[in-house]
């Protein structure tokens, strides 16, 4: 089965496969509505200048491959690595709902992308991020948990599947969280706030399908990331749905050629980690 950051099958009991698939959807839902909350009177904003300041240091933006790789190794040999727990232990003191609405986006993508960066940190030297996880069932640390946030234990599951994505419904959101990998959209070189969320969103969504691991024709057809493949209900529901979400966001030839293209969809995802070559 092909995955992407925390695309984990739902059912793992065959006889007992609907009831399996039931209780997990109802618990994906309450989970869901718990964080489904917000004080749009809130003007205050959430610290996030030590991720940026770790993005400064750490994140290396001109890579000739167009990939953004983030120096772990550096990383771990000095003292930001306490930095780094320092801002996961403040983000969990934090209770998101008493913030405005784009102000608790900016949060989750932030923590999403801060506690992915500190899971690998800590299981240094890999060579890809599902060589980690707490279970030696699992394949990648998706379903760990490893934080809690107003007295919930949460795991970077919950974080994309039962909160950023539902609560936003917004694709671009897959642009957004970084799952430690070449194949993965670029991690965003700046910090997400209420202010930068929406051009920050589109600004990768551009990047990503413009490169040539978001989408590239070949000799064979039309090959696109293995993203478009496990979410692709995020993406119009079906291959005709992916290709104009890439054509949306597509440069101009790009675009045309992928309108006009009449064959099925090949996937393909690079599960390398992005550390610096």
């Amino acid at each position: 089965m092909a995955r992407h950051r925390g695309k984990r099958p739902v059912v793992r009991c065959a006889a007992l496969a609907a009831i399996c698939f039931a209780a997990a959807t109802s618990a994906g839902d309450t989970e869901t509505a718990l964080w489904d909350e917000s004080d749009a009177a809130n003007a205050a904003a959430i610290d996030h200048s030590d991720w940026q300041a770790l993005l400064d240091a750490y994140l290396v933006t001109d890579d000739p491959s167009g990939v953004n790789r983030f120096d772990y190794a550096a990383l771990q040999e000095t003292a930001d690595h306490e930095r780094l727990a320092a801002y996961l232990e403040a983000l969990q003191a934090v209770d998101p709902r008493d913030y405005a609405k784009a102000e608790q986006f900016a949060y989750w993508v932030n923590f999403y992308n801060a506690l992915t960066v500190q899971v690998v940190v800590d299981a240094f030297p890999v060579d890809s991020i599902r060589d980690i996880g707490e279970n030696w069932l699992s394949i990648g640390p998706w379903g760990d948990e490893r934080v809690a946030v107003a007295g919930e234990p949460l795991t970077l599951d919950d974080i994309e599947h039962n909160i950023l994505r539902p609560i936003w419904q917004d694709p671009r959101i897959h642009y957004a969280v970084n799952c430690a990998s070449i194949g993965c959209p670029n991690l965003a070189p700046q910090a997400f706030t209420a202010a930068n969320s929406e051009g920050l969103l589109t600004a990768a969504a551009k990047g990503y399908v413009n490169h040539p691991r978001g989408a590239r024709f070949t000799d064979d057809g039309l090959i696109v990331s293995g993203i478009y493949d496990w979410y692709q209900e995020d993406f119009g529901g079906d291959e005709a749905g992916v290709i104009e979400h890439l054509a949306q966001y597509a440069e101009a030839d790009l675009a045309t050629r992928l309108r006009g293209h009449q064959g099925g969809l090949d996937y393909d995802y690079d599960w390398s980690l992005n550390e610096p070559r």
